[in-house]
């Protein structure tokens, strides 16, 4: 039989097959181009205002001044800025560390079905669903003087710890800290709690046979078919603790004597309540450059590990 009898027949008229290409609709083009322009809008051009207003000294009335570098040279001879950023790096590692293991131990403890589980779920979840703001005040009147938390110390005979939490700058920051953790553990752990329900469970089953126990099982059967979750996990508490704001303000402004002011905190105040917009958009660099380095560090890490 010669190739040309085998060769398919094409219908008369007909287009050519390379050539059909699906027509998108006008109002799927609506859905896509409308989102995109008020993003555009709304978040990428105020963020490269940023960059630009950053190497100006402006106070919103008039033209902005060039100072090229200036405001990048104050930062780092300025001890509030110092302060703040050591204290996002403690806020990095006490809200990502407690948030992810609290997270993470209550899905496993809630990834199974029993009475009451969903009833538990939505109690953990539920002041995810509180603004930061409104979590601020409510753990604002926990911590005051003769408050519940004093109440309870005393009534466990713990009486000698009660003190005031938050104008102490000691503790200030922690006690703000335990309130951020508080709100975020419930998300964590909707996030691990899909991420179990995909895990695949006859490897486990598997693994206990072979005479695993429950933390090996855990550990090198169902963590590994975590990693994509992690990193979202990770991605999400990074850019939550470098935005971190609302409670902060709502708690103590960043106060007693800027012993809690975080990167955000400043800014806003260097921006909005000392109308300082130059300096306080190289403190917004700063996050942005921050929160991109270490998402794309880990995102790099990954990619290694899962070649290997």
């Amino acid at each position: 039989m010669t190739a040309v009898q085998d060769a398919p027949v094409q219908k008369a008229g007909a287009p050519p097959r390379q050539g059909r290409r699906r027509r998108v609709p006008p109002l799927v083009w609506a859905f896509l181009l409308l989102p995109l322009a008020v993003e555009l809008f709304w978040v990428f051009w105020p963020a490269m205002n940023s960059f630009s207003l950053s190497f100006t000294s402006w106070n919103g009335v008039g033209a902005a001044r060039p100072v090229g570098f200036e405001n990048y040279e104050r930062l780092f001879a300025d001890p509030v800025f110092i302060t703040a950023l050591h204290n996002n790096v403690i806020w990095a590692i006490g809200f990502g560390g407690l948030s992810v293991i609290g997270g993470l131990a209550l899905a496993v403890a809630l990834n199974r079905p029993g009475r009451g589980v969903g009833i538990y779920r939505s109690a953990i979840y539920l002041p995810m669903v509180i603004s930061l703001a409104v979590t601020g005040l409510f753990w604002r009147v926990m911590y005051q003087p003769g408050g519940p938390i004093d109440v309870g110390l005393g009534a466990v005979g713990l009486g000698s710890l009660q003190q005031q939490w938050l104008a102490n700058p000691d503790t200030a920051l922690y006690a703000v800290l335990i309130a951020a953790v508080w709100r975020q553990v419930g998300y964590i752990m909707v996030l691990y709690l899909a991420g179990l329900k995909g895990c695949d469970p006859s490897l486990e089953e598997a693994a206990a046979v072979d005479g695993a126990n429950a933390w090996q099982r855990f550990w090198k059967v169902v963590m590994p078919q975590l990693r994509g979750v992690n990193t979202v996990v990770f991605a999400v508490t990074v850019i939550d603790s470098l935005r971190t704001f609302d409670i902060v303000w709502a708690m103590t402004r960043g106060g007693p004597y800027n012993t809690t002011q975080l990167l955000s905190t400043y800014m806003y105040q260097q921006g909005f309540t000392l109308v300082n917009l130059g300096y306080g958009s190289a403190i917004a660099v700063v996050i942005f450059v921050l929160a991109i380095a270490f998402i794309i560090t880990y995102l790099v890490r990954q990619a290694r590990t899962e070649e290997v």
